[in-house]
């Protein structure tokens, strides 16, 4: 790590790079797990992480980020219910998963639920370091970032010229990747693209 750069590990230290990292993104059709997205290095020749889509667990609402080799990662659930329809944003956690299947709260999300609202960013907050995010741009487009509570850019979406289904991520130094695409994962799922139902 260099002495200016801060690892900040939200899901795990494994996940924070010491240099600024480039993923591809690939889409997947909705046939495939429920839909959702694979993450592959800026080569494509090796997945990183992938999302599982809608479905998966049988519940709408209900998406899981995996390791490369398969392993749960990331559970993220959207809350849900009249005290929802009620409120003014609608809300997601995500939670880290061990080996025994137990989770832990890491970050919740909040999403704007009103149209009077909708102008409002989207908001992150992490459960164990108490950092707060936000999304700056619109994800559809593909020309968004995720910002930290400084104003400080820590990961960018940007769309991949001529290929569809296809985008990438930079990741900056330190930063958790996992956190990342566990976000990009409820983007992904709040606008209706490939872990939508």
């Amino acid at each position: 790590m260099t002495a200016n750069t801060s690892t900040m590990p939200i899901v795990g230290k494994l996940y924070c790079s010491s240099s600024q990292t480039v993923h591809v993104v690939r889409k997947r059709p909705h046939v495939v797990n429920g839909g959702g997205f694979v993450v592959m290095d800026s080569s494509a020749q090796r997945v990183m992480f992938r999302v599982d889509g809608c479905g998966v667990r049988g519940k709408k609402g209900d998406l899981i980020l995996r390791e490369g080799d398969g392993d749960a990662l990331l559970l993220m659930l959207r809350k849900g219910g009249i005290v929802e329809a009620l409120s003014i944003y609608k809300k997601w956690k995500g939670y880290s998963l061990d080996y025994e299947g137990s989770r832990k709260l890491v970050f919740s999300l909040r999403e704007p639920n009103s149209c009077l609202f909708k102008n409002k960013a989207i908001r992150i907050s992490t459960r164990n370091r108490g950092c707060d995010f936000k999304i700056s741009g619109y994800f559809p487009d593909k020309c968004c970032s995720i910002v930290d509570s400084k104003g400080n850019e820590v990961a960018q979406v940007r769309v991949m010229k001529e290929v569809e289904d296809f985008y990438h991520v930079v990741v900056k130094p330190g930063m958790d990747q996992a956190f990342v695409f566990g976000v990009i994962a409820i983007l992904d799922h709040i606008y209706g693209e490939s872990t939508d139902c």
